[in-house]
């Protein structure tokens, strides 16, 4: 299936395929803070199509993952890190994701304060 997303003011404008029936609902500190629910993708399955020059990156803890926020609104649509075998990802935030019903979505917790 093909989803669109975007920050909260548009100017980050992304879409991806990939078919997914639960998100990671992580505790860390950063994840809870913002409400983060994560589907994980290979980065090249992550099209930018809008705001590559209004992304910013903030890193934390190991600073593996760079969780990337628009500059304008502050909204944060996705993150890129590696997978534990090294290969690039994209954790991607199905808040941003458009026409997306969250209620039927299953979640999976992960206990990311242990980390």
């Amino acid at each position: 299936m093909k989803y669109t997303g975007s920050c909260h003011c548009g100017d980050i404008a992304f879409e991806f395929e990939a078919s997914f029936d639960e998100v990671m609902e992580c505790n860390c500190s950063h994840c809870s803070r913002k409400g983060y629910l994560l589907t994980f993708i290979p980065h090249e399955q992550l099209q930018l199509n809008k705001g590559a020059s209004n992304l910013g990156a903030y890193t934390f803890n190991k600073h593996v993952i760079q969780h990337h926020f628009c500059k304008r609104c502050g909204c944060a649509p996705f993150g890129i890190g590696a997978n534990p075998k090294g290969g690039k990802m994209a954790a991607i935030n199905v808040r941003c994701l458009e026409d997306l019903d969250l209620a039927g979505i299953k979640r999976k917790p992960v206990d990311g304060k242990s980390f």
